[in-house]
Protein backbone atom coordinates (compact mmCIF):
# COMPACT_ATOMS: atom_id res chain seq x y z
CA UNK A 1 0.00 0.00 0.00
CA UNK A 2 1.02 3.41 -0.84
CA UNK A 3 -0.47 6.63 -0.55
CA UNK A 4 -0.38 9.88 -2.61
CA UNK A 5 -1.48 13.43 -1.75
CA UNK A 6 -3.86 11.12 0.88
CA UNK A 7 -5.23 8.85 -1.45
CA UNK A 8 -4.28 5.68 -0.58
CA UNK A 9 -3.08 2.94 -3.36
CA UNK A 10 -3.24 -1.07 -2.68
CA UNK A 11 -5.18 -4.38 -3.14
CA UNK A 12 -8.32 -2.68 -0.45
CA UNK A 13 -8.78 0.28 -2.55
CA UNK A 14 -10.47 0.96 -6.25
CA UNK A 15 -7.85 1.23 -9.23
CA UNK A 16 -5.61 4.70 -9.25
CA UNK A 17 -6.46 6.12 -12.48
CA UNK A 18 -3.86 8.18 -13.89
CA UNK A 19 -4.20 11.08 -16.59
CA UNK A 20 -1.31 11.25 -18.99
CA UNK A 21 -1.19 14.45 -20.57
CA UNK A 22 1.52 14.51 -22.15
CA UNK A 23 2.42 16.16 -25.58
CA UNK A 24 -1.66 16.29 -26.68
CA UNK A 25 -1.90 20.04 -25.26
CA UNK A 26 -0.54 20.05 -29.42
CA UNK A 27 1.20 23.37 -28.26
CA UNK A 28 -1.87 25.42 -26.88
CA UNK A 29 -2.20 25.99 -22.87
CA UNK A 30 -5.53 26.40 -23.56
CA UNK A 31 -5.88 22.96 -24.79
CA UNK A 32 -3.75 21.72 -21.81
CA UNK A 33 -6.40 23.84 -19.50
CA UNK A 34 -9.35 21.87 -21.41
CA UNK A 35 -7.82 18.35 -21.01
CA UNK A 36 -7.59 19.46 -17.57
CA UNK A 37 -11.05 20.27 -17.00
CA UNK A 38 -12.30 16.70 -18.98
CA UNK A 39 -9.64 14.94 -17.19
CA UNK A 40 -11.59 16.04 -13.73
CA UNK A 41 -15.10 15.42 -15.24
CA UNK A 42 -14.27 11.88 -16.10
CA UNK A 43 -14.01 11.02 -12.39
CA UNK A 44 -9.89 10.21 -12.93
CA UNK A 45 -8.46 10.74 -9.51
CA UNK A 46 -4.79 12.08 -11.14
CA UNK A 47 -3.15 14.13 -13.95
CA UNK A 48 -0.19 13.69 -15.03
CA UNK A 49 2.47 15.56 -16.70
CA UNK A 50 6.11 15.06 -18.31
CA UNK A 51 9.13 17.92 -17.58
CA UNK A 52 11.63 18.28 -20.01
CA UNK A 53 12.82 20.68 -22.34
CA UNK A 54 14.50 19.53 -25.70
CA UNK A 55 18.10 20.46 -24.81
CA UNK A 56 17.75 18.50 -21.55
CA UNK A 57 17.20 15.09 -23.66
CA UNK A 58 18.74 15.22 -26.65
CA UNK A 59 20.58 17.69 -28.79
CA UNK A 60 19.80 18.99 -31.98
CA UNK A 61 21.52 16.77 -34.54
CA UNK A 62 20.45 14.96 -37.84
CA UNK A 63 22.98 12.23 -37.72
CA UNK A 64 21.30 8.49 -37.75
CA UNK A 65 21.30 7.88 -34.24
CA UNK A 66 19.10 10.94 -33.37
CA UNK A 67 16.43 10.03 -35.80
CA UNK A 68 13.35 7.90 -35.15
CA UNK A 69 12.97 5.18 -37.33
CA UNK A 70 11.47 5.81 -41.03
CA UNK A 71 9.48 2.41 -39.92
CA UNK A 72 7.73 4.65 -36.73
CA UNK A 73 4.13 4.77 -37.04
CA UNK A 74 3.75 8.01 -35.50
CA UNK A 75 7.30 9.68 -35.92
CA UNK A 76 8.89 8.22 -38.54
CA UNK A 77 11.51 10.26 -39.55
CA UNK A 78 11.64 12.70 -36.92
CA UNK A 79 14.63 14.28 -35.21
CA UNK A 80 14.68 13.70 -31.23
CA UNK A 81 15.32 16.95 -30.88
CA UNK A 82 12.12 17.79 -33.14
CA UNK A 83 10.17 15.42 -31.64
CA UNK A 84 10.79 16.53 -28.06
CA UNK A 85 10.25 20.23 -29.27
CA UNK A 86 6.87 19.35 -30.18
CA UNK A 87 5.93 17.09 -27.56
CA UNK A 88 7.16 18.95 -24.58
CA UNK A 89 4.80 21.15 -21.98
CA UNK A 90 6.51 24.42 -21.68
CA UNK A 91 7.35 24.85 -17.82
CA UNK A 92 5.89 28.13 -17.39
CA UNK A 93 2.72 25.94 -18.27
CA UNK A 94 3.20 23.80 -15.33
CA UNK A 95 2.04 26.23 -12.44
CA UNK A 96 -1.20 27.33 -14.03
CA UNK A 97 -2.37 23.09 -14.87
CA UNK A 98 -1.38 22.13 -11.76
CA UNK A 99 -3.73 25.09 -10.28
CA UNK A 100 -6.02 24.33 -12.55
CA UNK A 101 -5.86 20.38 -11.58
CA UNK A 102 -5.81 21.55 -8.10
CA UNK A 103 -8.91 23.72 -8.53
CA UNK A 104 -10.77 20.35 -9.57
CA UNK A 105 -9.14 18.13 -6.49
CA UNK A 106 -7.47 16.12 -8.80
CA UNK A 107 -3.96 15.33 -8.11
CA UNK A 108 -1.00 16.48 -10.10
CA UNK A 109 2.65 15.25 -10.30
CA UNK A 110 4.99 14.56 -13.48
CA UNK A 111 8.20 12.62 -14.82
CA UNK A 112 11.15 14.64 -14.40
CA UNK A 113 13.54 14.00 -17.27
CA UNK A 114 16.54 15.35 -15.57
CA UNK A 115 17.59 16.80 -12.16
CA UNK A 116 16.86 20.55 -13.22
CA UNK A 117 13.23 18.99 -13.71
CA UNK A 118 13.70 17.48 -9.66
CA UNK A 119 14.60 20.79 -8.83
CA UNK A 120 11.52 22.52 -10.72
CA UNK A 121 9.12 20.35 -9.82
CA UNK A 122 10.05 20.39 -6.01
CA UNK A 123 9.43 24.28 -6.01
CA UNK A 124 6.19 23.32 -7.10
CA UNK A 125 5.28 21.17 -4.36
CA UNK A 126 4.71 17.60 -6.10
CA UNK A 127 3.15 14.89 -4.34
CA UNK A 128 4.70 12.20 -6.27
CA UNK A 129 6.86 11.29 -9.33
CA UNK A 130 7.33 9.20 -11.95
CA UNK A 131 10.18 7.46 -13.56
CA UNK A 132 9.45 7.00 -17.42
CA UNK A 133 10.57 3.43 -18.93
CA UNK A 134 13.65 4.77 -20.94
CA UNK A 135 15.04 6.63 -17.80
CA UNK A 136 14.61 3.61 -15.47
CA UNK A 137 18.29 3.20 -16.22
CA UNK A 138 19.31 6.30 -15.20
CA UNK A 139 19.72 5.44 -11.46
CA UNK A 140 21.08 8.78 -10.49
CA UNK A 141 17.93 10.36 -11.16
CA UNK A 142 16.18 7.52 -9.68
CA UNK A 143 18.33 8.45 -6.39
CA UNK A 144 17.51 12.04 -6.65
CA UNK A 145 13.78 11.65 -6.97
CA UNK A 146 13.69 9.08 -4.45
CA UNK A 147 15.87 11.15 -1.96
CA UNK A 148 12.89 13.87 -1.70
CA UNK A 149 11.01 11.42 0.28
CA UNK A 150 8.08 11.06 -1.78
CA UNK A 151 6.34 8.37 -3.69
CA UNK A 152 7.64 7.34 -6.71
CA UNK A 153 5.84 5.24 -9.82
CA UNK A 154 8.47 3.56 -12.10
CA UNK A 155 7.30 2.39 -15.52
CA UNK A 156 9.73 -0.68 -16.82
CA UNK A 157 8.81 -0.60 -20.38
CA UNK A 158 12.04 -2.44 -21.91
CA UNK A 159 13.90 -3.01 -18.67
CA UNK A 160 14.92 -6.62 -17.89
CA UNK A 161 14.53 -7.76 -14.21
CA UNK A 162 18.24 -7.11 -13.38
CA UNK A 163 17.03 -3.52 -14.48
CA UNK A 164 14.20 -2.98 -12.52
CA UNK A 165 16.04 -4.35 -9.45
CA UNK A 166 18.70 -2.29 -9.76
CA UNK A 167 15.98 0.69 -10.14
CA UNK A 168 14.11 -0.04 -6.57
CA UNK A 169 17.10 -0.95 -5.21
CA UNK A 170 18.41 2.90 -6.04
CA UNK A 171 15.28 3.93 -4.73
CA UNK A 172 15.24 2.64 -1.49
CA UNK A 173 19.23 2.77 -0.32
CA UNK A 174 18.37 6.79 -1.13
CA UNK A 175 15.38 6.61 1.21
CA UNK A 176 11.72 5.78 -0.96
CA UNK A 177 9.67 3.90 1.02
CA UNK A 178 7.01 4.34 -1.37
CA UNK A 179 7.09 2.76 -4.64
CA UNK A 180 4.61 1.63 -7.18
CA UNK A 181 6.00 -0.62 -10.48
CA UNK A 182 4.68 -0.07 -13.87
CA UNK A 183 4.48 -2.69 -16.18
CA UNK A 184 4.51 -1.12 -19.82
CA UNK A 185 5.15 -1.94 -23.11
CA UNK A 186 7.17 0.92 -24.54
CA UNK A 187 5.76 1.35 -28.26
CA UNK A 188 3.75 3.86 -29.35
CA UNK A 189 0.69 2.57 -30.00
CA UNK A 190 1.39 -0.71 -28.34
CA UNK A 191 0.17 -4.14 -29.44
CA UNK A 192 -2.17 -5.65 -26.67
CA UNK A 193 -0.51 -9.02 -27.61
CA UNK A 194 2.47 -7.70 -26.16
CA UNK A 195 1.51 -6.93 -22.52
CA UNK A 196 2.17 -9.89 -21.01
CA UNK A 197 -0.52 -9.07 -18.24
CA UNK A 198 0.20 -12.54 -16.31
CA UNK A 199 3.23 -11.62 -15.32
CA UNK A 200 1.76 -8.42 -12.82
CA UNK A 201 1.62 -11.38 -9.92
CA UNK A 202 5.61 -12.17 -10.26
CA UNK A 203 6.39 -8.75 -11.06
CA UNK A 204 4.24 -7.81 -7.38
CA UNK A 205 6.44 -10.90 -5.77
CA UNK A 206 9.83 -10.59 -6.72
CA UNK A 207 9.52 -6.64 -6.46
CA UNK A 208 7.24 -6.28 -3.07
CA UNK A 209 6.52 -3.02 -4.73
CA UNK A 210 2.34 -1.95 -5.80
CA UNK A 211 2.39 -3.09 -9.20
CA UNK A 212 -0.18 -1.54 -12.21
CA UNK A 213 0.12 -0.74 -15.83
CA UNK A 214 1.46 2.17 -17.78
CA UNK A 215 -0.95 1.53 -20.90
CA UNK A 216 -0.06 2.35 -24.48
CA UNK A 217 -2.56 0.22 -26.22
CA UNK A 218 -5.47 1.04 -27.80
CA UNK A 219 -9.08 1.39 -25.80
CA UNK A 220 -9.50 0.33 -22.54
CA UNK A 221 -9.61 -3.84 -23.00
CA UNK A 222 -5.97 -3.87 -21.94
CA UNK A 223 -6.42 -1.82 -18.23
CA UNK A 224 -9.47 -3.62 -17.36
CA UNK A 225 -7.69 -6.87 -17.50
CA UNK A 226 -4.81 -6.04 -16.05
CA UNK A 227 -6.78 -4.78 -12.56
CA UNK A 228 -8.26 -8.68 -12.56
CA UNK A 229 -4.63 -9.68 -12.48
CA UNK A 230 -3.83 -6.64 -9.71
CA UNK A 231 -3.16 -4.06 -11.04
CA UNK A 232 -3.52 -0.93 -8.35
CA UNK A 233 -2.56 1.65 -10.63
CA UNK A 234 -3.52 2.58 -13.89
CA UNK A 235 -2.43 5.43 -16.77
CA UNK A 236 -3.37 5.88 -19.71
CA UNK A 237 -2.55 9.01 -22.14
CA UNK A 238 -5.43 11.24 -22.60
CA UNK A 239 -6.64 13.46 -25.45
CA UNK A 240 -9.60 15.78 -26.24
CA UNK A 241 -9.87 14.15 -29.86
CA UNK A 242 -7.83 11.70 -31.60
CA UNK A 243 -9.10 13.26 -35.15
CA UNK A 244 -8.07 16.43 -34.35
CA UNK A 245 -4.07 14.86 -34.21
CA UNK A 246 -1.39 15.63 -31.29
CA UNK A 247 1.91 13.37 -30.76
CA UNK A 248 0.34 10.85 -29.02
CA UNK A 249 -3.40 10.97 -29.79
CA UNK A 250 -3.52 7.82 -31.61
CA UNK A 251 -3.05 5.55 -28.26
CA UNK A 252 -4.34 8.38 -25.96
CA UNK A 253 -8.23 7.85 -24.71
CA UNK A 254 -11.03 10.44 -25.76
CA UNK A 255 -12.67 11.57 -22.19
CA UNK A 256 -15.71 9.43 -22.56
CA UNK A 257 -13.74 6.93 -22.98
CA UNK A 258 -11.45 8.04 -19.76
CA UNK A 259 -14.89 7.92 -17.84
CA UNK A 260 -15.47 4.65 -18.99
CA UNK A 261 -12.18 3.61 -17.76
CA UNK A 262 -12.73 5.16 -14.60
CA UNK A 263 -16.39 3.29 -13.68
CA UNK A 264 -15.32 0.20 -15.08
CA UNK A 265 -11.94 -0.96 -13.36
CA UNK A 266 -13.86 0.02 -10.34
CA UNK A 267 -16.60 -3.02 -11.35
CA UNK A 268 -13.36 -4.99 -12.34
CA UNK A 269 -12.16 -4.76 -8.94
CA UNK A 270 -15.37 -4.91 -6.77
CA UNK A 271 -16.15 -8.28 -9.28
CA UNK A 272 -12.95 -9.92 -7.50
CA UNK A 273 -14.56 -10.09 -4.12
CA UNK A 274 -12.67 -12.85 -1.85
CA UNK A 275 -12.50 -16.93 -2.90
CA UNK A 276 -15.40 -18.70 -2.09
CA UNK A 277 -18.64 -21.13 -3.61
CA UNK A 278 -22.11 -20.52 -2.54
CA UNK A 279 -24.82 -18.44 -2.91
CA UNK A 280 -23.86 -14.96 -2.24
CA UNK A 281 -26.26 -12.49 0.03
CA UNK A 282 -27.61 -10.76 -3.07
CA UNK A 283 -28.88 -14.60 -4.39
CA UNK A 284 -30.85 -15.13 -1.67
CA UNK A 285 -33.99 -14.05 -3.06
CA UNK A 286 -33.61 -16.08 -6.12
CA UNK A 287 -33.21 -19.21 -4.33
CA UNK A 288 -36.91 -18.46 -3.70
CA UNK A 289 -37.46 -19.30 -7.24
CA UNK A 290 -35.93 -22.71 -8.03
CA UNK A 291 -37.92 -25.45 -9.55
CA UNK A 292 -39.46 -27.82 -7.26
CA UNK A 293 -42.70 -30.43 -7.11
CA UNK A 294 -45.64 -28.50 -6.77
CA UNK A 295 -49.06 -29.84 -6.86
CA UNK A 296 -50.76 -27.94 -9.65
CA UNK A 297 -54.25 -29.53 -9.88
CA UNK A 298 -56.79 -29.91 -7.25
CA UNK A 299 -56.62 -33.14 -6.28
CA UNK A 300 -58.36 -35.51 -3.89
CA UNK A 301 -57.38 -38.09 -0.89
CA UNK A 302 -56.35 -40.99 -2.46
CA UNK A 303 -55.56 -39.90 -5.85
CA UNK A 304 -52.63 -40.97 -7.46
CA UNK A 305 -49.94 -38.82 -8.16
CA UNK A 306 -49.36 -38.42 -11.39
CA UNK A 307 -46.79 -35.98 -14.11
CA UNK A 308 -50.53 -34.04 -14.75
CA UNK A 309 -51.28 -33.06 -11.17
CA UNK A 310 -47.36 -33.07 -10.04
CA UNK A 311 -44.80 -30.92 -11.92
CA UNK A 312 -41.36 -29.43 -11.35
CA UNK A 313 -42.01 -25.76 -11.33
CA UNK A 314 -40.95 -22.80 -10.18
CA UNK A 315 -40.44 -21.64 -7.24
CA UNK A 316 -39.00 -23.95 -4.40
CA UNK A 317 -40.74 -24.91 -0.83
CA UNK A 318 -41.77 -28.57 -2.87
CA UNK A 319 -39.77 -31.85 -2.89
CA UNK A 320 -36.45 -31.46 -4.94
CA UNK A 321 -37.17 -31.91 -8.84
CA UNK A 322 -35.02 -35.00 -8.92
CA UNK A 323 -37.86 -37.02 -6.28
CA UNK A 324 -40.51 -37.35 -9.29
CA UNK A 325 -39.56 -40.65 -9.95
CA UNK A 326 -39.79 -41.76 -6.62
CA UNK A 327 -44.01 -40.10 -5.78
CA UNK A 328 -45.03 -40.92 -9.27
CA UNK A 329 -47.97 -43.39 -9.05
CA UNK A 330 -48.59 -43.27 -5.02
CA UNK A 331 -51.35 -41.66 -3.39
CA UNK A 332 -52.37 -38.75 -1.58
CA UNK A 333 -53.19 -38.88 2.07
CA UNK A 334 -55.81 -36.38 2.11
CA UNK A 335 -57.22 -33.29 -0.51
CA UNK A 336 -54.56 -30.43 -1.50
CA UNK A 337 -55.57 -27.85 -3.73
CA UNK A 338 -53.91 -26.14 -6.58
CA UNK A 339 -50.97 -24.31 -5.59
CA UNK A 340 -49.25 -26.42 -2.58
CA UNK A 341 -45.46 -27.27 -2.31
CA UNK A 342 -45.59 -31.30 -2.16
CA UNK A 343 -44.33 -32.55 0.67
CA UNK A 344 -43.71 -36.62 2.18
CA UNK A 345 -46.67 -35.68 4.61
CA UNK A 346 -48.78 -35.37 1.47
CA UNK A 347 -48.55 -38.83 -0.36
Amino acid sequence: MISIAGRLIGADQPPFVVAELSGNHNGSLERALAIVDAVAASGAHALKLQTYRPDTLTIDCDGPAFRVGDGHELWGGETLYQLFERAHTPWEWHEPIFERAREHRLIAFSSPFDPTAVEFLEELGVPAYKIASSEIVDLPLIRLAAATGKPLIISTGMATMREIQAALDAAREAGCTELAVLSCTASYPAPPSESNLRSLPRLEALTGAVVGVSDHTPGIGVPLAAVALGARLIEKHVTLSRAEGGVDAAFSLEPAELAALVVESERAWQSLGGVGIGPRPSEQEGLRFRRSLYVVRDVRADDEVTPENVRSIRPAGGLPPDTAGQVMGRHFTRDVPFGTPLSWELI
